[in-house]
């Protein structure tokens, strides 16, 4: 698309950071932080135990500080590499950095470890004073790593050696898929312009581009499959020595939600494989008039689709629009992305694939990467990614330790602002094929962002479960892969041997193991919160009541966990009702395609 390749899409500007790899500010900070984190070793370190209310805070307060300079310098180094994963000299600078803050980094690990081995009820005493209080929600996030803190010897080690285990592996597979090529039309392109063309309405067209992505992948299965394998052994080891029940669960520790609430949402969303994407598909290929789907029909648009390209300067005014409308305070937050050059837009040769937002430091602000094609999609994850910016700039109040939500809560914002944008264009289109295609559109979307996501995390289950017991083969990897989709998606899909592949290309699996629920959380979560926000809607009329409380959801960050962020909108994620009326509502949408699909045949 001649759009989406244009250079006058914007490229972020991270010069709010450094002015560049050889920015003489870089060398300072690092020295800085370095000379800082000394010193607080030498004035700390075996003195926590006595120390007085007062003396812990100012020890987080000198704490966070160098905490927050190390982000900042790692932040540029990322985000710096996300958009050239392929030039050498960034590759260096970002290699160069990460080993840099490591070392940096080992001389400050001794703190939390002594923050943890605070007798429980001498920490409650001390925080009875107000000025150690405001670091209450740091220090319970703390603790709930306390019965799987090691020795300080082998902390130390595991973090002088991620350097060269994790991370490095991580950046293989990150300059791997960077460097993967297919060829289209008979030119040689970037793997994402194949997986984009997956969604052309050309059914011999997602055939060839589906073909090309299992030869690009295929031929670096043994790669793949070595980090794959390598990984998981890894995390094993490391669970084992702290004695995690599962291989999940230090992620659900992470994200700070009991084992049991995820497991309840896998549960029901497995429940409702069928009652969703079974029902969805097998109306989407009675509208391409199939009989079988293959998988690279999966994200065919329908038929009649105008698949319009939608211009940057409009998707902008969309978006910010649709924020606008449901409160001023959130569409100029997400308007001064747009307007500061904080946005990466282009998809271009060497740029990390599919889209995110960091949050960088409470004292700078985010930026966003996209890959912007010009499609509806593309619109609607810009509108995802400017729900984490705006969401990430109103918790950075709260300050670099506790800015940072889990990630089940951290979608909230993202999924929230995709509803927003698609209930705007839908409230505005009155043709009804318009209409249904948008609304095929989003059921789509939500089917990948829970159906999807918990069909990735069930893979993610089977493939730890069975490391335990050796490597598995890439023909094992692929069996499991197909296992997993032809449960969720239903038996319409004639999956082929050439989608076994197909895992491996989901970065997810490799830098955040076990990450995948927390798209389907936050989905669902939104749909019982949206559901709440129109019931509020109809009875009062629309005051801002719901806006307030929404905003001063997010503005907590990290300070408190998901029971209390729910409970002023009358929602528990506890209670097994709250993720089947998440559920309801992909399926309230599927219910509306189907009496469309009924009155059109008895029309």
């Amino acid at each position: 698309m001649a759009q989406a390749d244009s250079p006058t899409l914007p490229r972020w500007d991270l010069s709010d950071l450094y002015a560049g790899l050889d920015d003489p500010s870089i060398e300072h900070d690092l020295a800085w932080c370095d000379e800082q984190a000394k010193a607080f070793a030498e004035r700390w370190k075996g003195r926590l135990a006595e120390a007085s209310a007062s003396d812990l805070a100012s020890a987080i307060i000198a704490y966070e500080r160098i905490d927050q300079r190390m982000g900042r310098l790692g932040a540029f180094a990322q985000l710096g590499f996300a958009a050239r994963t392929t030039d050498p000299a960034t590759g260096r600078f970002s290699q160069g950095m990460t080993e840099r803050l490591t070392a940096i980094s080992s001389h400050l690990l001794f703190f939390t470890l002594e923050l943890n081995r605070l007798d429980d009820a001498h920490l409650e005493k001390l925080l009875e004073d107000a000025e150690l209080a405001r670091w209450a929600p740091f220090l319970r996030d703390l603790r709930v790593w306390r019965p799987y803190q090691l020795s300080d010897e082998v902390e130390q080690v595991l973090v002088e050696k991620s350097v060269t285990g994790r991370a490095s592996w991580n950046r293989l597979f990150d300059e791997t898929m960077a460097s993967l090529t297919v060829t289209l039309d008979g030119e040689e392109r970037p793997l994402g312009d194949a997986l984009n063309q997956l969604s052309s309405p050309d059914r011999e067209k997602r055939r060839i581009a589906a073909g090309e992505v299992s030869r690009a992948l295929g031929a670096n299965q043994r790669l793949l499959v070595l980090i794959t394998n390598t990984l998981a052994k890894d995390k094993s080891i490391e669970d084992g020595l702290r004695g995690f029940p599962r291989p999940s669960s230090s992620r659900n520790r992470a994200n700070m939600v009991e084992d049991g609430v995820v497991d309840a949402l896998v549960s029901a969303v497995d429940a409702d494989y069928a009652r969703l994407a079974h029902r969805y598909y097998s109306l989407k290929a009675g509208w391409l008039g199939l009989d079988k789907l293959q998988h690279w029909d999966r994200n065919a648009p329908l038929p009649d689709d105008e698949d319009r390209l939608i211009p940057w300067e409009d998707a902008k005014t969309i978006v910010r629009d649709a924020y606008e409308r449901f409160d001023p305070r959130l569409g100029a937050l997400v308007g001064r992305f747009m307007e500061n050059d904080w946005i990466d837009v282009p998809p271009v040769p060497g740029k990390s694939s599919g889209a995110f937002a960091h949050p960088v430091t409470p004292d700078t602000h985010p930026y966003v990467l996209l890959n912007y094609h010009g499609r509806t999609r593309d619109v609607m994850t810009l509108a995802h990614e400017l729900g984490h910016g705006a969401h990430q700039l109103l918790a950075a109040k709260q300050g670099y330790l506790q800015s940072s939500t889990p990630l089940t809560l951290a979608e909230t914002a993202s999924v929230f602002g995709e509803m927003l944008t698609f209930r705007a264009l839908l409230d505005a289109e009155d043709d009804p094929a318009r209409r249904r295609r948008m609304l095929a559109g989003k059921v789509e979307d939500m089917l990948n962002t829970v159906v999807r996501q918990i069909a990735f995390y069930q893979f993610e289950v089977k493939v730890h479960d069975e490391r335990r017991n050796g490597e598995l083969s890439p023909e094992r990897l692929g069996e499991i892969w197909r296992e997993v989709q032809t449960r969720s998606l239903g038996p319409i899909f004639e999956f082929t041997p050439d989608y076994d592949t197909y895992w491996s290309y989901v970065p997810h699996f490799v830098h955040s193991p076990f990450y995948v629920y927390a798209y389907a959380f936050g989905d669902c979560l939104v749909n019982a919160l949206y559901g709440v926000y129109q019931s509020e809607q109809d009875k009062q009329g629309g005051t801002a009541a719901f806006q307030d409380r929404y905003v001063a959801m997010l503005e907590a960050g990290g300070t408190k966990r998901h029971a209390d962020l729910l409970a002023p909108f009358g929602l528990d994620a506890t209670d097994p009702g709250f993720w089947r009326k998440g559920l309801d509502v992909i399926s309230g949408f599927i219910d509306e395609l189907e009496a469309r699909e009924k009155q059109d045949k008895s029309a």
